[in-house]
């Protein structure tokens, strides 16, 4: 049954080899080139000269590899819509079903053993992708961080691994429900896409119960935030992030140290000709603000939880495709 299963795939196996060693020439390349810039133009810069270099840097390697990780999203989909949708319906429009489900082999050890080879497949493949990206990438993303960004996360270490099988095992099921290529195949891609949008937005950060601290403002975190001004709701900080972490706050209000909102009339006190001392008179004010966030520690944590996730779903739908196809 190994060596039949083996016999039909060998194709597609040759086709995601070919595919994954074009990547991996091209990931060898960027992630040389990255770290040869990072040490020649990064490591060691003078200190009025940093800001400059890591922008280069960012916008030289910045495209290249986001379109890396947006590659590395759409392999488990790939796989779920040419791997999974015409596992069985194949058989069924073929017709070959009735020859291969009744010999001696049931049909439940025939789809056990392909469901094993084939994921496993799927998972190596993607899991040997996401290793070369994470490398390639280890400069640029040590250098811009946003480790927790919708793209750089589900596109690193162990996560992809995860969307791989449960892809496969997607497509599987639609395939042996609709019981058309096509439909099926179509079905897969809309449902594997939807879920990867709804998983970064509305479920991960509920994967763990976040932060909530109060944060001084001092001038290490006006450096951290986009923008700090008074708006219609009062005196607000935008964009502060923590080193590493995954921010969920994204505006804050700001208050004095009595808890009463910041003013615009105390703002307008340290408006002046100089902005350094602007901001030192600003610190002096003593304010805070609250801030919401998942710590830089967790990300591994985020990663193993999402990776069970998703193989949990993956055991689920094989043991629904199992019991499913014995009717």
């Amino acid at each position: 049954m190994i060596w039949l299963t083996w016999r039909q795939f060998r194709t597609q196996a040759a086709v995601a080899a070919g595919a994954l060693a074009v990547l991996a020439i091209y990931l060898v390349v960027l992630g040389n080139q990255m770290r040869h810039a990072y040490s020649t133009d990064i490591v060691g810069c003078l200190p009025e000269m940093c800001t400059s270099a890591r922008r280069d840097f960012e916008d030289a390697y910045g495209v290249p590899v986001a379109l890396a990780g947006a590659v590395l999203l759409g392999v488990p989909a790939l796989i779920g819509v040419f791997w999974g949708a015409p596992l069985i319906t194949r058989e069924l429009e073929e017709k070959t079903d009735r020859m291969v489900w009744n010999q001696s082999i049931t049909r439940v050890h025939w789809l056990a053993v392909k469901l094993a080879v084939l994921g496993l497949a799927a998972m190596a493949v993607t899991g040997l992708y996401s290793l070369l990206l994470t490398w390639s990438a280890s400069r640029y993303d040590q250098l811009v961080g946003g480790r927790f960004g919708a793209l750089a996360f589900a596109s690193r270490n162990l996560a992809p691994i995860g969307y791989a099988a449960f892809a496969f095992l997607l497509g599987t099921v639609i395939g042996l429900l609709v019981r058309r290529t096509l439909p099926a195949m179509a079905v897969t891609l809309a449902v594997f896409a939807v879920l990867q949008v709804v998983m970064p937005i509305a479920v991960r950060q509920h994967l763990m119960t976040p932060v909530t601290t109060t944060v001084k403002l001092d001038l290490a975190a006006m450096s951290r935030s986009d923008f700090m001004g008074i708006g219609p709701d009062g005196a607000r900080i935008d964009g502060y992030t923590m080193p590493g972490a995954w921010s969920l706050t994204t505006t804050s209000k700001l208050y004095n140290a009595d808890g009463t909102p910041y003013t615009a009339a105390q703002s307008e006190k340290c408006h002046g000709s100089n902005q350094q001392e602007d901001m030192a008179c600003t610190v002096s004010q003593n304010i805070h603000f609250s801030y919401t966030y998942h710590p830089a520690d967790r990300y591994w944590r985020f990663q193993w939880i999402e990776l069970a996730v998703f193989l949990g779903l993956t055991v689920l739908l094989a043991g629904f495709a199992l019991w499913r196809i014995r009717a």
